[in-house]
């Protein structure tokens, strides 16, 4: 959103005063008061432009009383002595790019932050040596239509690293990147453009107004059966089979277990071994209706004590390592079913939960959905302190892992 200040306006990448006297006095004054600002930051505009307008109508006051009124001089903005002149609009996209990836990368977890490095990386790879003021709305399109362009995989290749967007269009074959993956792209640039107003680089965002034009519906995942669930248990997978049982009798996101560590886990008397989902050196939640207390399934304790003592209890795994190991599993236990992947061990736990006649709002408290509503559509989350320990036991041990009969 381009700022806007009153009677000012940006010529050249300086602000310039402009106020029109009124008709009967212009014959006096002339037809209008004007003075440059002397500046080019928006912020440092509005403040002179205010002192400039109290002049103006000081000037209106003395005309209309008909005193003297001498031909008007320029106000005398201040200028911090030895302040440095910022013409906004010169640095580089590629100097900015840099600036922002430093400060996200104390922002963002890995994952995030190699995502979002990509994205800003295909932006600088075409526009890097260019001003940040001379990118237009027509090079949002360009860089739009060339991101719709690349191939499904052409990022993940070892040989295409370091590759710019067009290296990477070139290197490009069979099926292109889904419109989702088409709008983080253009989002994540976007994100970046928005800072680059904020700093006060530019008084506008050229991406604003351009979208990506492809229609694509999100992947759906299918909730596990009994029989892959006990196909994918039988090959006792060293590597992941612990975090498979967690997640299965818990609920968890692949990044809520991958991220426990030792301290997470409370004994809270006679109920038991509790999970505290929270924020840690390790990960970051997705929500704030995230951060809960699960009860851990008596038929996990034994399991618990086999993990570290201390620190991490997966230490090996990440969501990557989750999910590249189970498309593994899935490949060796025969399962084809489209749609079944890692995150499908919640999806079982919350179709149990549904079998076992547990009300939606309460299973909602357990896995950390957000805007858990009951039958009459009441928000928990507002009126609602939440189901109680006692009662979220209750309905973990009613599940189980299945059994062949």
């Amino acid at each position: 959103m381009s700022v806007r200040i009153q009677y000012a306006y940006l010529k050249q990448q300086t602000w310039l005063y402009r106020r029109n006297y009124p008709k009967e006095l212009q014959p006096v004054l002339g037809q209008a008061f004007k003075q440059s600002l002397k500046t080019g930051d928006a912020r440092v505009a509005k403040a002179r432009a205010a002192e400039v307008n109290a002049k103006y109508e000081e000037i209106i006051t003395k005309a209309k009383a008909g005193g003297l009124v001498e031909k008007p001089q320029p106000v005398q903005v201040a200028v911090p002595a030895f302040a440095p002149v910022t013409v906004i609009g010169r640095v580089s996209v590629g100097e900015l790019a840099k600036q922002y990836l430093n400060r996200r990368s104390n922002e963002l977890q890995h994952g995030g932050f190699k995502s979002v490095r990509f994205s800003v990386g295909l932006f600088v790879s075409c526009f890097g040596a260019r001003p940040i003021g001379a990118i237009s709305r027509d090079d949002a399109l360009v860089f739009t239509r060339k991101v719709a362009g690349l191939g499904r995989h052409v990022g993940k290749s070892y040989r295409t690293k370091g590759y710019g967007l067009d290296r990477l269009l070139a290197a490009s074959e069979g099926e292109r990147i889904s419109p989702q993956t088409q709008r983080r792209i253009v989002s994540q640039v976007g994100h970046f453009l928005d800072w680059v107003v904020y700093e006060g680089q530019v008084a506008t965002n050229p991406f604003k107004t351009v979208r990506v034009e492809a229609k694509g519906k999100p992947n759906h995942y299918e909730a596990m059966t009994d029989e892959e669930v006990l196909r994918l248990l039988a090959l006792n997978d060293p590597k992941i089979g612990a975090v498979l049982q967690v997640c299965l009798l818990t609920g968890l996101r692949a990044g809520e277990a991958a991220g426990l560590v030792r301290g997470d886990l409370i004994l809270k008397g006679n109920l038991g071994w509790f999970a505290w989902i929270r924020p840690n050196e390790v990960r970051t939640l997705k929500t704030d209706a995230a951060e809960r207390f699960i009860p851990l399934h008596s038929a996990l304790t034994p399991l618990l004590a086999s993990l570290p003592k201390e620190g991490r209890l997966f230490p090996a795994l990440s969501v990557n390592a989750i999910t590249k190991r189970f498309a593994v599993l899935r490949e060796e236990a025969g399962i084809n079913r489209q749609g079944v992947v890692f995150h499908s061990s919640r999806k079982w736990f919350v179709t149990q939960c549904e079998r076992a006649g547990v009300p939606e709002h309460f299973t909602a408290s357990i896995v950390g959905h957000q805007s858990a509503r009951s039958e009459n559509r009441m928000t928990y989350g507002i009126y609602s302190a939440g189901i109680s320990d006692e009662q979220k036991r209750g309905i973990v041990e009613k599940l189980g892992l299945p059994c062949r009969h």
